[in-house]
């Protein structure tokens, strides 16, 4: 028996997923109502079908489907029941999540369903391009605008015009171009370096994160306007740890396709490496495994078991021989995360009740902006509990 995958908001028939035998992997097929390019009802149709979504001969389109198709756990069709809302609206999401989750898969997802799937989709990596040409990157700039810059250059925000750009690891921008960023979002216009006049653009602009900017916003090295204007719809990608029924379906995608491009045609997994893969903890998430993937179809089902240890056998050093059971992981990043938001509410709470209250000079004390000490309260849950709360009550 195959399983339908349902896609919210398009219809009940999806692709489904049929394994091929008690211990293989699953097999990706589309049923065939996603085949089909039907007039009827958009009640019938899927995403591929939908008014605003490239055709289904359209490899860019066929492969974002395929995709797509593998989030099978509740947690990502959450994500996904996000995505068709936030592709018929044109305002600005923030995608955030932890590297190698798939963020980016998201923001092409959004585009492609959009009214704007056929202008450009410009992606930019705000951590990788050095600071001293981001700015040209993402604006452009005129002839001789500085040392080595021959002719015009149009940035990235030109180049999207009625499109979508995507600024991958926003978290990572720097404050100057914070704040340029924030102007062309708020007025839809810019400047090239080194040009005397403005031009309007039209550009839906995509987020992505593996930071926190509330905690940068609070930390002031976020700006909280920026912030607020990018974060009008937000979507967390959960990581692979948290949907692992999903990583059987992954694997076998990634098989399919890296097989076929590494002309390795009917490398399989061997039940050794299934159950391995299945136990691995991937803090890589998605982006780990299908590296896994790579390197087992290269150098062979026995790498897997050679370069990486077992689970169990990774922590039995440090566990009591007596004590067979497996510890659960610790991700030490929650831990510091969970320490300092109690600190930082405790020390909030102290000089709120030190100025009775007076939250201009609570700011002042602490030494935030009075936007951000609201923040903070609102995060911390304290914006109810001053005494002024609790009399009105």
């Amino acid at each position: 028996m195959s399983r339908s995958l349902s896609f919210p908001g398009y219809g009940r028939t999806g692709p489904s997923v049929e394994p091929t035998s008690a211990d293989a992997m699953p097999v990706i097929q589309e049923s065939p109502k996603l085949q089909r390019a039907g007039n009827g009802s958009h009640q019938d149709q899927s995403p591929a079908e939908r008014p605003g979504v490239h055709p289904a001969d359209d490899p860019v389109s066929a492969n974002l489907r395929r995709e797509i198709a593998l989030w099978q756990s509740d947690k990502m069709q959450s994500v996904w029941e996000i995505v068709q809302v936030a592709a018929k609206i044109d305002v600005t999401v923030l995608i955030s999540g932890e590297t190698g989750t798939g963020k980016d898969l998201v923001a092409r997802a959004i585009h492609h369903l959009s009214s704007r799937h056929r202008a450009p989709y410009v992606a930019v990596n705000c951590a990788a391009v050095p600071l001293d040409l981001l700015e040209s990157e993402l604006f452009g700039h005129e002839r001789g605008a500085f040392t080595g810059a021959h002719q015009l250059q149009r940035g990235k925000f030109e180049l999207a015009d009625r499109g979508t750009i995507f600024l991958d690891e926003i978290g990572d921008l720097h404050p100057a171009l914070q704040a340029k960023l924030l102007h062309v979002l708020q007025d839809g216009t810019l400047s090239r370096v080194g040009g005397r006049s403005t031009m309007k653009v039209d550009v839906r602009v995509l987020a992505a994160t593996n930071r926190d900017l509330a905690m940068a916003v609070a930390s002031e090295r976020f700006r909280d306007d920026l912030y607020y204007r990018l974060n009008v719809i937000h979507i967390v990608v959960p990581p692979l740890r948290e949907r692992r029924e999903e990583i059987p379906l992954l694997a076998a995608y990634f098989v399919e396709r890296y097989s076929k491009q590494y002309h390795r045609e009917g490398f399989e997994l061997t039940a050794e490496a299934k159950d391995r893969l299945m136990r691995h903890r991937y803090p890589g998430n998605v982006r780990e495994l299908e590296n896994i993937i790579k390197r087992l179809i290269v150098l062979g089902n026995g790498h897997l078991i050679k370069s990486t240890p077992s689970p169990d056998s990774a922590s039995s050093k440090h566990r009591n021989p007596a004590d067979p059971a497996q510890p659960a992981p610790v991700f030490l990043k929650d831990v510091v995360r969970k320490a300092a938001l109690q600190a930082e509410r405790d020390e909030i709470l102290k000089m709120l009740e030190r100025t009775r209250w007076n939250r201009t000079r609570a700011a002042k004390f602490l030494n935030i902006s009075y936007r951000s000490l609201l923040y903070k309260m609102k995060d911390a849950g304290l914006e109810h509990t001053s005494p002024t709360a609790e009399l009105s009550l």
